[in-house]
C-alpha cells in the first residue's frame, strides 16, 4: 500500500512565479481543448531557441508553487508540464511537452524536456518501470 505524505510547496522567484502563473491559466484553459489542439498549439513554439535544464527546473517549480490548493478541478502532470513548457515559452525559449505510457499497470504521464533532460518525468515509482515517450511536441 502507498502512503501519500504532503510535500512541502517550492518557492520561487517572484518574477518565475508571475509568469508561472499566467503560463497555468493559460494551461488550465487549454485544457478544455481537444488533445489535437493541444498539440497544433505547442507546435506553434517550435522556432524559439531550448531553454537549459536550469531554468526549466526553475520555471517548473514555480508552477508547482502557484497551483492554488482552492482549485476544485484537476490540476495533473498534464496540466502542470504543459505550463512548464508555455511559462518557457513566455521568456523566450522552447521545451518539448513529452506525452508518454508505461506498462504493469498500464499508466499515462505527461513531463517537459529539452536536450540536457528532463523535468517532472521521474515520480519516485518509475525505477523498475520507466515511462516511454509516445508523442514529443514540438
Amino acid at each position: 500500500m502507498t502512503v501519500m505524505v504532503p510535500a512541502a510547496r517550492p518557492t520561487a522567484p517572484v518574477r518565475d512565479r508571475l509568469v508561472a502563473a499566467a503560463a497555468l491559466a493559460v494551461s488550465l484553459v487549454m485544457s478544455r481543448l481537444p488533445l489535437r489542439w493541444q498539440i497544433a498549439a505547442v507546435r506553434l513554439l517550435r522556432g524559439l531557441p531550448y531553454a537549459r535544464l536550469a531554468r526549466l527546473e526553475a520555471l517548473h517549480a514555480a508552477v508547482q508553487a502557484v497551483i492554488p490548493s482552492w482549485w476544485p478541478g484537476r490540476i495533473a502532470c498534464m496540466e502542470i508540464s504543459l505550463a512548464a513548457v508555455i511559462a518557457t515559452a513566455l521568456t523566450g525559449r522552447q521545451a518539448r511537452w513529452v506525452l508518454g505510457a508505461r506498462f504493469l499497470p498500464d499508466a499515462a504521464h505527461a513531463w517537459a524536456d529539452v536536450a540536457e533532460g528532463a523535468v517532472g518525468r521521474d515520480i519516485g515509482d518509475a525505477v523498475d518501470r520507466p515511462w516511454t515517450p509516445v508523442l514529443a511536441v514540438p
